[in-house]
């Protein structure tokens, strides 16, 4: 049996090297300044150091579905990359939220599964062209 040793072989230089680009990603790493929830649109607002701002559909984002709006109000930004609301004890890392994760796994596979439930003419019209060609390819056992 292997002994694993209780630390990784980094070398000084390497620590140095992995401070260096953490510093340099800082000077670019979206910094959330401010946050708010807008009630006419339904939204939440994340505003950057950059000045730009990001809206994210509240329905969207998991534990805030029967949160009131006074709840919702009371958002506050931690360290520049965590949405947090105290009382709905609800929390989202920004950066994730950028990368379109808006929940846990389960969580966003429920939403991909209501938006493969929807029904359009554009998804009639395409199941039809579809079935003109002979219908969804059949899978092949590997």
């Amino acid at each position: 049996m292997t002994k694993l040793k209780p630390y990784a072989d980094v070398t000084d230089a390497e620590i140095d090297a992995a401070i260096v680009r953490g510093k340099i990603y800082e000077q670019f790493a979206p910094r959330a300044v401010a946050a708010t929830y807008r009630a006419k649109d339904d939204v939440i607002v994340i505003r950057f150091a950059s000045e730009i701002e990001v809206t994210l559909p509240r329905k969207r984002l998991q534990g805030l579905q029967s949160a009131s709006a006074s709840e919702l109000a009371a958002l506050e930004v931690l360290g520049g990359e965590m949405l947090h609301w105290e009382s709905l004890d609800v929390d989202h890392y920004i950066p994730s939220l950028l990368q379109g994760v808006f929940g846990t796994r389960r969580w966003m596979a429920e939403i991909g599964r209501r938006g493969g439930s929807t029904r359009s003419e554009a998804k009639r019209a395409a199941a039809r062209k579809n079935g003109r060609k002979g219908g969804r390819p059949r899978r092949v056992a590997t």
